[in-house]
């Protein structure tokens, strides 16, 4: 059974960390998704960064210009990932934009994948049925589970299908802003978990966009398995380092 699958199945609310690979230094990759799992977290989200990111706020942005400025490349990280399950038994996801993907090839960067561990995919600008009429039979080839996104503007009959084809989670977004913009949960935004909630979908949800702190944690996953903070670790990796990420998820907690 795939890692994510198994961790779904925890009687626990999950935290993801997303973090952006080669920021803020090079090589501090390996370092991050290291203390990231000694410190608690379930899953990690490794961003690779991309020059035209549509979804991401100025945090992830900025953090994506640093590590390409510095070198990363699809290769480069996983170069940096070869060994990582020497080391780390918790679930990996690459986050990333389709265009990266598709100049390293999508058969060879899944099979990269595979080779090294990772989990699963997370790709905003990837059409669902696109996915499923040409993408699809690579994934599952290599046994990767790809991760959809919905949003308060999807509609129902959409999120059905998306629930149909999912083998993992679903990736909920809070709002249709961009990462990091928010800070807590309005009426709108807890009537749109509760509506996704009441839908009985078979894929659990994991919510993330605006989530920042215990009590954006404690709101979001009371409708839902799970939450994903990416701008907020980010930020703390920015202003504390490395070093101090167990702090961070203890404040989370």
């Amino acid at each position: 059974m795939n890692r994510i699958n198994q961790k779904l199945e925890e009687d626990k609310k999950l935290l993801s960390i997303y973090f952006t690979a080669g920021y803020p230094q090079l090589n501090d990759t390996v370092s991050i998704i290291e203390n990231l799992e000694k410190s608690g977290v379930d899953m990690i989200e490794i961003g690779l960064p991309f020059s035209d990111p549509l979804a991401d706020g100025p945090t992830i942005q900025a953090s994506s210009t640093t590590a390409l400025n510095s070198g990363m490349t699809s290769e480069m990280l996983f170069n940096q990932l070869k060994n990582i399950r020497k080391t780390v038994s918790i679930p990996l996801l690459i986050m990333g934009y389709f265009n990266p993907m598709m100049q390293y090839g999508i058969e060879n960067f899944c099979k990269k994948c595979a080779e090294i561990g990772i989990d699963g995919l997370i790709i905003p600008d990837l059409p669902v049925r696109e996915y499923t009429e040409k993408y699809k039979a690579i994934f599952e080839k290599y046994g990767l589970i790809n991760v959809f996104l919905i949003t308060p503007q999807t509609s129902d009959e959409r999120i059905r299908f998306v629930d149909e084809i999912s083998n993992g989670f679903i990736y909920m977004v809070s709002s249709a802003a961009v990462t990091g913009s928010q800070s807590g949960f309005g009426n709108v935004q807890e009537a749109y978990f509760k509506r996704i909630a009441s839908m009985n979908l078979k894929a659990p949800q994991i919510i993330g966009f605006g989530i920042s702190n215990s009590e954006t944690f404690q709101q979001a996953t009371k409708f839902a398995k799970g939450a994903i903070i990416g701008s907020a670790f980010v930020n703390h990796l920015t202003k504390n380092g490395v070093n101090s990420i167990s702090k961070f998820v203890e404040a989370i907690r």
